[in-house]
């Protein structure tokens, strides 16, 4: 075993089992009015960000996280123009809203606007310019107050938001009631799209079965699907749901082809195996969703470990 030596970031990632990642430098190291802030780098990851000492992306990675939570809810809808973000601040969530032809306004919305100039400087390769876009309205406010308040509709709504944490800035963003506010804002035939969570053998029931329950209890549809980040030691879970009937997409060769014809870039990870892989829940998941019983709500919130 070679020795242990230099700087080493340690991330919790279960109440047993912890992450050592070694570390070049310190881009960044400072506290927001909202949370801790850290700007990694290392030779495994590149440039990571990290909040409140959880990894939020990194750019090895992050394309896996980005298009496994932006693409399939996109391409779901027949012809989304205008998008809804919640969150998202290192802007690899607004890039791939951006990738989409038919996209004529997206609403970007981050509490912590010093998240958002950290990302905007030290991140350059998660939002390769995309918070320059025009068709983009970027605002650092409460998701949950603006949406309350906004007369607009949104044709798909992506909630790219930080972990559902006691004492946190978001937990009040997964709850039964927001998203019943959330689904007030879609156009007919609309789609919110959430990250929900771990969704490994050892962390599936923290939050991914409860959102995804909850949902099931304010939208006609929903569907859970998983990657693996190699950055978060697990698979990560997001659950897509809308009142309208979401197309399976199960046939490889044809959504490569609806890829071709409206994403304007090439896509890194996501294409048609990688959406039946994705799609294609272990066991244990399946009945862990089938077996959950409790709903998320603002009286009595789930928080993630």
């Amino acid at each position: 075993m070679d020795e242990i030596s230099g700087k080493w970031y340690l991330e919790t990632v279960f109440p047993d089992l912890v992450m050592m990642l070694r570390v070049q430098k310190v881009l960044y190291s400072g506290k927001t009015e909202y949370q801790n802030v850290e700007v990694l780098e290392s030779v495994v990851f590149g440039r990571s960000l990290v909040l409140d000492g959880k990894t939020q992306s990194t750019e090895r990675d992050e394309h896996i996280y980005h298009e496994g939570l932006v693409q399939p809810a996109m391409l779901m809808h027949p012809q989304p123009r205008t998008v809804f973000i919640g969150g998202g601040g290192e802007g690899g969530t607004l890039r791939e809203v951006l990738s989409h032809k038919s996209v004529e306004r997206v609403v970007m919305l981050d509490l912590d606007q010093e998240v958002v100039d950290l990302c905007r400087r030290y991140l350059p390769q998660h939002h390769q310019g995309s918070f320059d876009d025009p068709r983009v309205e970027l605002l650092h406010q409460d998701a949950r107050a603006y949406l309350e308040n906004c007369p607009q509709q949104f044709d798909v709504m992506v909630m790219d938001l930080v972990d559902p944490l006691e004492g946190g800035t978001a937990y009040l963003l997964y709850t039964d009631q927001y998203y019943r506010i959330a689904k007030s804002k879609l156009n007919p035939g609309g789609i919110l799209v959430t990250q929900s969570g771990p969704a490994g053998l050892l962390a599936h029931q923290e939050c991914f079965t409860t959102i995804h329950n909850t949902l099931q209890g304010v939208f006609n549809n929903v569907r859970g699907c998983q990657v693996h980040i190699p950055a978060f030691q697990t698979l990560w879970g997001f659950n897509i749901a809308s009142d309208a009937e979401l197309p399976k997409l199960d046939e490889p060769e044809k959504l490569d082809g609806l890829i071709a014809q409206r994403v304007n870039k090439p896509l890194k990870f996501y294409d048609g195996e990688s959406h039946t892989n994705m799609f294609s829940l272990p066991k244990f998941l399946r009945q862990s969703m089938q077996n959950e019983n409790r709903v998320n709500r603002d009286e009595a919130p789930v928080f993630m470990a």
